[in-house]
């Protein structure tokens, strides 16, 4: 698939505020707070440090040193309500597997990026997939109401892509979301690849790729479209590093280019069809 990637350097400098390291010791900057996780919302909380289970191994959430263009996704985290990332949310009774993903963002060659990784083409659910590094929380990851979440999502992170999670500034978290057809309860956590690291695919039999899409592409309008699945369900979708991304992970995508200000308008009347193997 055709990435279109011309103009799209000069547009991500314009766009993100520079992405040089020396930004990233440019200054701090609040971050959502919620009583979760130990901070007043809407209230200014750069460094927030907790021991989810006691083992001595602290979790710190920080807004401190992020490069400037982070400003408006930190800014969308503290603000944003569940409502207007997603109609589905977590169950009011608590049912639901609670799980967590790491929305990662760092510094490529050519301005921000996120992670991503895709599924194995063998697997029964969602082969070949892009998606978030994540996973389902396990009970050494802590309190699932607190910071267990951010315990999951560097774990399964480092257990999928090989990533050193010392390398991760974790800056925000986003509302508990949920997808009804597997009964989970994702927390998308915030991070920034402070320190890069080696990253690659751990087990083929449960990944086929790991690799970066840079912001650029993400909002790039050539790389857009509205995927319809055949039981008539439709979402955002984007066509980038040869590769179809949607359902959930296109979705929190949308949300945060939306929220951040960064989204470029697109024509939602291109469509592209998914088969009932999605």
């Amino acid at each position: 698939m055709k990435t279109h990637e011309s103009g799209t350097e000069q547009h991500g400098e314009q766009q993100y505020g520079g992405t040089g390291r020396a930004d990233a010791q440019r200054r701090g900057t609040g971050q959502r707070g919620g009583a979760e996780y130990g901070g007043a919302r809407g209230g200014r909380t750069d460094v927030v440090t907790a021991d989810a289970d006691g083992d001595g191994v602290p979790v710190t959430v920080s807004a401190d040193g992020l490069p400037e263009w982070l400003d408006p996704v930190v800014s969308a985290a503290r603000t944003v309500r569940p409502q207007q990332l997603s109609r589905f949310l977590p169950p009011e009774s608590g049912a639901g597997r609670q799980s967590a993903v790491l929305v990662l963002f760092g510094e490529g060659a050519r301005g921000p990026e996120l992670l991503l990784m895709e599924r194995a083409g063998s697997l029964r659910s969602h082969p070949g997939q892009p998606s978030f590094p994540g996973g389902s929380l396990d009970p050494e990851d802590g309190d699932q109401a607190t910071t267990g979440p951010l315990r999951a999502a560097l774990r399964e992170a480092e257990e999928e892509t090989g990533l050193d999670p010392g390398g991760v500034q974790i800056f925000g978290v986003l509302p508990r979301l949920y997808i009804p057809v597997s009964s989970f309860v994702v927390t998308p956590v915030l991070g920034w690849w402070r320190e890069p690291s080696p990253v690659g695919v751990v087990d083929p039999g449960e990944t086929a790729r790991v690799f970066t899409v840079p912001v650029a592409d993400l909002t790039d309008p050539a790389n857009r479209a509205t995927a319809v699945h055949p039981s008539g369900h439709q979402g955002p979708a984007f066509l980038v590093e040869s590769a179809l991304v949607w359902g959930f992970t296109a979705g929190v995508i949308d949300r945060i280019l939306h929220f951040a200000g960064w989204e470029r308008p697109w024509d939602r009347a291109r469509q592209v069809p998914l088969d009932w193997r999605a």
